[in-house]
């Protein structure tokens, strides 16, 4: 048997991982496992993960078991036991209860008087529609919130959660306003505080709401306490409370029934076609005969200003008839037919009789308006969806619950469905009851005003209105507890999952796991709606936050369908992806219609929340759907880079940083990654790169360490990007392979950023220099850009700030644009922004420099860069070397001068004879003196005379010979062109220079290592830049 290796494994969740070798060997022995013994620590057996996965439940605590809680002290102790709600039980009953409610019992028939049968019948359809589509694909359990936060995401599961808690929250609101309606208007008119009586207009308006509010808020305390005390109380009342809510529905049907064979006697007076308040009289007449007199009535002395027949009346009622019309004909009337079409009303506008004449002297003040009924709110269609849609909003109830079902994924989606069917049968047959058995006047009396302050669903009802009255006031306040008793607890879930840091405080509660803090702010959030104290004003509030929860249900679903998420397997076997898109946009269309203005408050809400759990929430990983998209994305992306090189004005520095780590994993030179975040105003890719010597199996610890300290660094930095250690057997092919394979197909660096390697001429530093040597080769052969630093850590930290001073450029060869992308890139960054741009060239002898600084200003204008310009001229003039140098070496320098002077006169004559630039490198120590072209220096710095004859000496004893005419005349020329650069920008905060390429002979390694010493001498920040060989920059935008 093999032994595993020394490296410690992760503790497995299915199997000790502590148990010793022997004691493994017995526990498997005779399971023909021996093959496997030395992984079952990371791969159990089947038997046993089936067996940890048959006892795991990622369940909820749910309401029951809170109850259980309470009543048994141990219970705490003990394993929460499954569930054992079924279908019936656990999501029919409940979505009924919640669904047939406040709506259908207080505004159902007003929105078909309204809206019209038809319109009223498309307001339902659409509503039904949209919630079904929903909830036939939901599955699993956790509840809508669940299934948002682990498909999209916890920013998306945040902010729709929030939304969905605030929708559940505004809907007790809702509930409790619906119960005191019924309460103050037709149980107990008379226990209003203020009395709205004698009141008109917006005085009786504001009575009635201050009503609500006192009210409302005594009974929200009330709820709020039964909550508090304990959840088993409204477990207890639910089936009471569906009781009513059944027997109040068939209270309305036998109703309708009845009406078909003995129609109710239920009069409603007309004055000329408009509907009197029946409160101000006792009989529907202006004068009845009483003996052998005349007598006048109530509604003559409301009217006129005296009791006698010769009295001044108001005109409209001198001159119109009363008449009295049966408000419920019954089903077999025809009165469908005259309240198919919709009868919208302005606010205050009087409620009028459809087909009754009507004497009317338009110029004539209208007065006496108190005595009509009136509209108390100006209708449209899309305020109607706004108001009805809550009734559908119940559907959750089942989904909400799903912690105390038995076997969520089956009872869902039935018991949903089942539930829609039900209740869209109820709304729609409604619809065209009412419709068909009452006049439309009646339909239209919002408050029964015109039928002696009756509810007007309950005038239909048989054996009594009264069923419907006390049947909807518990209907309502059983819906007011159950929202009270669920927003608390989503918002409890949503703090518990540690997303969103200010709310974690109500994730907090009793000992038995009752969320006292959440149900406090519930309560106070809940004010709020009570304090708007209007029904019709609440209902689109939470209209809003339901339809987004559903809208991103649907997207949520859809997203894991397109995207062919190997965990999503729907199993309700007609779903498709199709009836999520149509969903979501049923939601967003009915968003926009039920208040375009509520929409765009509920939408901004939740971007906040959004970007709050973005910028400060914790992260999660829960294999979100938004990750999918954003791998597509990438893949995507990916495929369309691969089809051809971006063009020259898309270009961008895609950075690979070459870093390097100490003995410890930590990184040595930190300010490498200063100078990349200020590079990155172009965007683009950056991959921080590191190497670890040694094999992978023995090193991958370190290579994890190193890892963790690139990203803690670029987390410091703030250099987004990605890093990568890489392991070899030696640093050099570890840097290598960096190089090479760094990216990912048409997502690859195209420059190289490498700091100047420190003490290079130490012996134990060798291989740093010729490391960084090889780097030039190999990247001037992948044709990459390359970036290198010298005196990295001079260079400024983000923290700082140049108040001024200048980026100097040296522009001694074209490398494609580099070197004026470079300044232009830092000077976004904070950093360097209040330092200015200079471009310096260099103009030989015979250069017209007047001109070489028109053109360059010229192009730079072209380029829309603001930069000083200035053309140096560099004199030739022979270079002597100290007196002890081999006398040869003083004549091959004196006739390699004459020779450059001539041969500079030959080029400038024929044009056509130029050779094309050519790499240091193409010259080896020992070569034959080839000609080279002056524009292959590039190096920048101070080498003094002290220093050329310790170069000299020391090259002499290295075996290295300077009568190589080539390396004499490159070091000349690097030392009078660092005079030069020293002399004009010595104090500049960074100077950027043409690097020259490397030698390709190894034993020229040496030379032009101090070759670049005499460039950067003298200068505290040196960035030298050598080019890809592509265009970087171009006029065109």
């Amino acid at each position: 048997m093999f032994t595993g290796d020394a490296t410690s494994k992760e503790s497995s969740p299915f199997i000790n991982s502590s148990t010793s070798d022997v004691e493994k060997s017995q526990q498997y022995d005779g399971k023909n496992m021996a093959l496997f013994e030395e992984e079952m620590d990371t791969s159990p057996m089947v038997s046993s993960m089936l067996s940890s996965l048959a006892n795991y439940s990622n369940l909820t605590q749910g309401s029951k078991e809170h109850e259980e809680a309470e009543n048994n002290e141990e219970a705490r102790k003990k394993t929460v036991q499954a569930p054992r709600m079924g279908t019936i039980m656990g999501v029919y009953l409940p979505c009924l209860q919640n669904i047939l409610g406040v709506i259908l019992f207080l505004r159902m028939t007003w929105l078909v008087g309204a809206g019209g049968v038809l319109g009223t019948f498309t307001i339902v359809f659409m509503c039904c529609s949209t919630v079904s589509l929903k909830h036939t694909y939901t599955t699993g359990a956790g509840g809508s919130y669940y299934m948002i936060s682990r498909s999209l995401g916890p920013e998306f599961g945040g902010a729709v959660g929030i939304c969905f808690y605030l929708g559940t929250t505004f809907a007790g609101a809702m509930y409790i306003l619906g119960c005191i309606e019924i309460l103050l208007i037709y149980i107990v008119p008379a226990a209003a505080i203020f009395k709205m009586e004698g009141l008109e207009g917006a005085e009786a308006e504001a009575a009635l709401l201050n009503n609500m509010r006192v009210y409302g808020t005594i009974v929200l305390s009330f709820m709020a306490l039964v909550v508090f005390v304990g959840v088993k109380y409204v477990n207890k009342l639910a089936l009471v409370f569906l009781a009513c809510v059944i027997l109040s529905i068939l209270a309305v049907y036998a109703g309708v029934i009845k009406t078909s064979f003995d129609p109710p006697d239920f009069p409603v007076c007309v004055l000329g076609n408009r509907t009197l308040v029946s409160k101000g009289f006792d009989i529907c007449a202006k004068t009845i005969e009483r003996g052998n007199a005349t007598v006048t009535t109530k509604l003559w002395r409301a009217f006129c200003d005296s009791e006698f027949l010769n009295a001044t009346c108001d005109e409209y009622f001198t001159n119109n008839n009363i008449s009295q019309i049966q408000g419920i004909p019954g089903i077999t009337s025809g009165i469908l037919a005259e309240n198919l079409f919709s009868t919208f009303m302005e606010k205050n506008s009087m409620l009028e009789k459809r087909g009754i004449p009507a004497v009317l002297d338009p110029e004539a003040p209208e007065t006496n308006t108190n005595r009509y009924v009136l509209a108390d709110i100006t209708s449209f269609f899309t305020l109607l969806v706004g108001i009805y849609f809550p009734s559908v909003t119940g559907i959750m109830a089942g989904s909400n619950r799903s912690g105390d079902l038995q076997d969520a994924q089956k009872s869902i989606p039935i018991g949903t469905i089942m539930a829609i069917i039900t209740t869209s049968i109820i709304y729609m047959s409604s619809v065209i009851l009412f419709g068909a058995c009452v006049d439309g006047v009646v339909l239209r009396d919002k408050f029964g005003e015109g039928v002696n302050g009756n509810l007007v669903i309950g005038t239909l009802a048989w054996p009594s209105p009264w069923v419907i009255v006390f049947g909807s006031f518990f209907s309502t306040c059983g819906a007011g507890l159950q929202s009270l008793t669920g927003a608390p607890r989503l918002l409890q879930a949503i703090a518990r999952d540690g997303i969103i840091p200010f709310l974690r405080v109500f994730g907090h509660g009793k000992a038995n796991g009752e969320p006292t803090w959440a149900l406090l702010l519930t309560a106070c959030i809940c004010e709020i709606g009570i304090l708007i104290a209007s029904l019709d004003a609440v209902a689109p509030i939470l209209s809003m936050f339901f339809l987004m929860c559903y809208m991103f249900v649907n997207l949520a679903c859809a997203l894991q369908t397109l995207l062919r998420t190997p965990n999503w397997r729907p199993r309700f076997k007609f779903y498709h992806w199709a009836l999520s898109l149509l969903g979501m946009s049923l939601c967003l269309t009915l968003m926009f219609l039920c208040s375009w203005y509520y929409a765009i408050v509920a939408m901004v809400i939740a971007s906040c929340i959004y970007k709050y759990i973005e910028f400060c929430g914790a992260e999660k990983e829960w294999g979100d759907g938004i990750r999918g998209i954003s791998l597509s994305a990438a893949r995507y992306a990916l495929m369309r880079l691969e089809e051809g090189p971006p063009h020259t004005k898309n270009w961008r520095p895609q950075i690979l940083v070459l870093m390097s780590l100490d003995a410890e994993q930590n990184v040595e030179q930190p300010r490498l990654l200063s100078l990349t975040s200020q590079l990155k105003a172009g965007k683009g890719l950056t991959i921080v790169g590191a190497c670890v010597e040694g094999t992978y199996l023995n090193n991958q610890p370190q290579a994890q360490k190193g890892d963790q300290s690139l990203r803690k660094l670029m987390e410091v930095e703030k250099v987004k990007g990605f890093s990568q250690v890489v392991i070899s057997s030696n640093l050099r092919d570890a840097t290598s392979h960096l190089i090479q394979a760094g990216g990912l197909g048409g997502l690859h660096h195209n420059t190289v950023l490498v700091s100047f390697p420190r003490n290079w001429k130490q012996a134990e530093e060798h291989h740093r220099c010729r490391n960084f040597i090889e780097v030039v080769r190999e990247t001037t052969a992948a044709h990459l850009a390359l970036l290198v630093p010298k005196n990295i850590s001079a260079y400024p930290s983000n923290g700082e700030r140049f108040t001024e001073g200048h980026i100097d450029v040296w522009w001694i060869v074209h490398d494609g644009g580099m070197l004026m992308l470079l300044p232009f890139l830092l000077r976004h960054h904070k950093v360097w922004r209040k330092c200015k741009m200079r471009i310096f060239t260099v103009a030989q002898m015979d250069d017209n420099s007047i001109q070489m600084k028109k053109d360059l200003m010229t192009f730079l204008y072209h380029l829309r860069f603001d930069a000083e310009v200035e053309v140096v001229e560099m004199v030739r003039n022979q270079y002597t070397l100290p007196s002890h140098t081999h006398t040869s070496l003083m004549l091959s320098l004196q006739i390699q001068s004459i020779t450059d002077v001539s041969r500079g006169s030959i080029r400038r004559k024929n044009p056509s004879n130029l050779h094309p630039q050519r790499s240091i490198a193409e010259e080896s120590v020992g070569g034959s003196g080839e000609e080279k072209s002056e524009e292959e220096v590039a190096a920048v710095s101070h080498f003094s005379y002290k220093e050329t004859i310790t170069l000299t000496k020391k090259s002499l004893q290295c075996g290295v010979s300077y009568r190589n005419h080539s390396n004499v005349r490159r070091m000349h020329h690097a030392q009078k062109l660092n005079e030069v650069i020293v002399k004009k920008s010595q104090e500049a905060k960074l100077v950027l220079l043409n690097m020259p390429g490397p030698p390709k002979n190894r034993t020229g390694e040496e030379n032009y290592m101090e070759f670049l010493e005499v460039l950067t001498e003298g200068l505290n920040r040196v960035l030298l830049v050598r080019g890809g060989g592509r265009e970087v920059i171009t006029i065109y935008s």
